[in-house]
Order: structure tokens, then C-alpha cells, then sequence
């Protein structure tokens, strides 16, 4: 049977801060970002399987992308815990603002490899990510294809 691409789109309001840069992006700010995740799979040939005819229930990728994304992402602010971002991350924690501290920079390049990780993890096996697209803005986004990180 046919290798069968879907899509999903998300959407999450994240801030962030990119410590060492030499452009507005070092001061805290945000951005509406619009997630695209791509699986590809052979859809269900079993007439008796509830979800005969997909590749997977848009559901169930719902579900996988809220947990390990948006639930996670949406309304909080990242920051590379190995700059002193750390500092004003202390400071926001402490008046109970949504602080994530990650292992990289937060740019768009750097979360789409990082949330490709995530969902790959939570996939059933018969499953394959194929591709994410990350905007953060209208204009700007970063991709990651599993056929470039083979």
C-alpha cells in the first residue's frame, strides 16, 4: 500500500532570549510560533481496526504534540540555562512566571531539533516523522526533514 504523508498545525505563544547576540533578539521577547508536523505511514488496512484508513488518528498526533509542545511551550519563557539568562530566569520563577531552561540556544533552528526529538520518542513504531516546520513570524521559520538527519 502507499506511503501516506499527514499534517497537523499547532499554534503556542512562547518568549525567549538569545544571550550573546548581537541583534535586538537578545532582549526578551516573544512570538506566535505555527508548528507543522508531518508523519508518513501506510494507512490501516484492517477493515475491523476503528482508525481502518489512517495513518494515524489526528487525535492521537494531537495529543503527542500538545504533551511533549505546546502544554509545555505555550506562554512560557526559554532561555539557554548556560548564560546568565539563568539569573533573570531565578528572578521570573520567583514571581511565578513559566520559565523552561534548555541545553541550547532558543532559536527556531535549535527548537525544531529539539521537539523532533520529543515526538519521534512518542510515535508508534509504524509511524515515521517526516518533517516539522517551526514559524516564528509570518516570514521566518526553520525546517527539519528525518531525510536530512538520516
Amino acid at each position: 500500500m502507499s506511503k501516506i504523508r499527514i499534517t497537523k498545525q499547532f499554534s503556542f505563544e512562547t518568549g525567549h532570549a538569545l544571550y550573546g547576540y548581537d541583534g535586538k533578539c537578545k532582549n526578551v521577547h516573544g512570538h506566535s510560533y505555527h508548528l507543522f508536523v508531518t508523519v508518513i505511514g501506510t494507512p490501516i488496512a484492517d477493515s475491523k481496526n476503528v482508525k481502518f484508513g489512517m495513518v494515524i488518528d489526528f487525535g492521537d498526533l494531537k495529543k503527542i504534540v500538545k504533551e511533549e509542545i505546546v502544554d509545555v511551550f505555550d506562554h512560557a519563557t526559554v532561555f539557554n540555562k548556560n548564560t546568565p539568562h539563568v539569573e533573570l530566569a531565578r528572578e521570573l520563577e520567583a514571581r511565578d512566571h513559566n520559565v523552561l531552561l534548555v541545553d541550547y540556544q532558543p532559536t527556531s533552528e535549535m527548537m525544531v531539533i529539539d521537539f523532533a526529538e520529543k515526538i519521534k520518542q512518542r510515535l508508534p513504531e509504524t509511524i515515521k516523522l517526516h518533517s516539522l516546520r517551526l514559524s516564528e513570524t509570518t516570514s521566518s521559520f526553520a525546517e527539519w526533514y528525518a531525510s536530512d538527519n538520516d
